[in-house]
């Protein structure tokens, strides 16, 4: 049961991070599909964590001290990475499918 509820916590994740990506991505970018921004989603929520970690490692305190022990209590900071990541990763989708708004 724990695996279900994992995955789906991770898709609901990363249709909420996808689209927090989308509407923070410059330009037109509401033309990838649903799939796509999901991914992109998941995508930034893993990519922006790692960054995350790397530049900032963990709280002082924490005896785990993994990459989701970067602060105590909610990680404002952390989700914004996450959602900055998530954004370059919908510009980048939306170039590479030819999704982007076209300028005449």
């Amino acid at each position: 049961m724990g695996l279900i509820w994992t995955v789906l916590v991770t898709l609901a994740l990363g249709l909420v991070i996808g689209f927090l990506g989308k509407v923070v991505a410059p330009g037109d970018r509401d033309n990838i599909p649903l799939w796509l921004t999901v991914l992109c989603g998941v995508g930034g929520a893993f990519v922006g964590t790692y960054l995350y970690y790397a530049v900032f490692g963990v709280a002082d305190g924490y005896a785990r001290g993994d990459m989701y022990d970067t602060s105590r209590g909610l990680d404002w900071w952390r989700h914004l990475w996450q959602v900055g990541t998530a954004a370059v990763l919908v510009m980048i989708a939306a170039t590479v499918t030819g999704r982007a708004a076209r300028r005449s």
